[in-house]
């Protein structure tokens, strides 16, 4: 039994069971046996080994990830009307790679690069170590904080991939007596999943609730949405752009989408407390009228495979592949399918952008 397993039992008998939040979020932030404070969660082409870590997310498979973000944030800078300087910030940058290939592609506009301050928002020592490396020949000074809030206030551009889904959530599953929330407590001696007295109003719930049969699992997330509030009334006082790419759905609806992952597969979070990593699906409806909400503009999300494709990766993978060896050219089509064909990351993958003054509404790059 690892430290922090005693450390949530001696939790659970002493208030009664976690709702799934709180022990999503000592699992994954604790400060001595968190799985992002003290884990090499990420694998890839950026990694010792590419099949490291205990997962690949798109700028492990191919620069090209990292090289459609860049077109898109040098067309927002455009957009925002080329200020002289701004924020340029990742949030939860893991090794550092697409922020790399970022600033690689972004010499093409040295007036971009020139203007650019940027800051990586990251709470892991280890990962910070990670990206220090990735990102030790840049172009640019790089600055680490850990909570955005503490970056200078002027025009920012602000991107996230894998975010959303890090960050912690409820779940609430209907019983004979209504909504109770799902949490984590103790039964024989082990880690179960079990309810909570703590319930869920009605107007909480979709529309459809009633239809729902007994075991239904509904999921809400605080925590995103106010994240998501955060970036856009920032955005709103000082203008700016964000983008955030996750896998999801954009309608809300109900289901279980809790899963843990290690090595490569999945894991039952209950066991070994701090060695998985927790997420679930990003439900993208709720951010969204977050966002407008709080005074920013926002187009409807769109599919990770079309929003990459919109913004050249089809003619990019091409002229990679131009005059290289057959080898070179299947890995860049393994890439592109990888990361837009709609049975792999493509359709599973969601990217919502927001942002202000509310003339960027006209055109957003990579949206319909």
């Amino acid at each position: 039994m690892n430290p922090l397993e005693l450390e949530i039992r001696a939790l659970i008998e002493q208030d009664g069971p976690l709702s799934i939040a709180d022990y999503m979020a000592l699992c994954l932030a604790h400060p001595q046996h968190g799985y992002y404070t003290t884990g090499h969660p990420v694998g890839g082409r950026a990694s010792a080994n590419r099949t490291g870590g205990d997962f690949i997310t798109a700028p492990e498979v191919s620069q090209i990830f990292g090289e459609m973000i860049a077109v898109w944030c040098m067309e927002m800078w455009q957009k925002l009307g080329s200020p002289p300087s701004f924020n340029l910030v990742e949030t939860g940058p893991g090794r550092g790679t697409l922020m790399k290939d970022l600033l690689r592609v972004s010499r093409a506009l040295p007036d971009f690069l020139k203007a650019a301050e940027v800051y990586l928002v990251e709470i892991s020592p280890t990962l910070s170590e990670q990206q220090s490396l990735t990102l030790s020949d840049s172009d640019l000074p790089v600055t680490w904080v850990r909570d955005v809030q503490t970056i200078p206030q002027r025009p920012t551009i602000l991107i996230a991939n894998e975010l959303l889904d890090a960050l912690p959530f409820h779940q609430w599953v209907k019983t004979d007596q209504g909504w109770r929330e799902k949490a984590v407590g103790l039964k024989d001696g082990a880690l179960v999943f079990t309810t909570r007295p703590a319930t869920l109003a009605p107007t909480s719930l979709p529309a459809d609730h009633h239809a729902a049969p007994v075991g239904t699992i509904y999921e809400t997330a605080p925590a995103r949405e106010g994240f998501v509030a955060t970036i856009a009334q920032r955005l709103k006082t000082d203008t700016g752009a964000a983008l955030f790419i996750d896998y999801g759905h954009i309608s809300t609806g109900f289901g279980d989408t809790l899963q843990a992952v290690r090595g490569h597969g999945f894991a039952n979070p209950l066991l070994e407390p701090g060695k998985s990593d927790i997420t679930s699906h990003v439900d993208f409806a709720p951010l969204l009228s977050t966002a407008r909400l709080s005074g920013c503009v926002a187009p409807e999300p769109v599919t990770q495979g079309a929003f990459l494709i919109s913004l050249g990766l089809l003619e990019r993978a091409g002229n990679l592949g131009t005059n290289k060896p057959a080898s070179v050219q299947q890995t860049l089509q393994s890439a592109v399918e990888r990361l837009a064909e709609p049975d792999k990351m493509g359709d599973l993958f969601k990217v919502m952008a927001f942002g202000a003054p509310a003339s960027l509404d006209a055109r957003w790059p990579g949206f319909a």
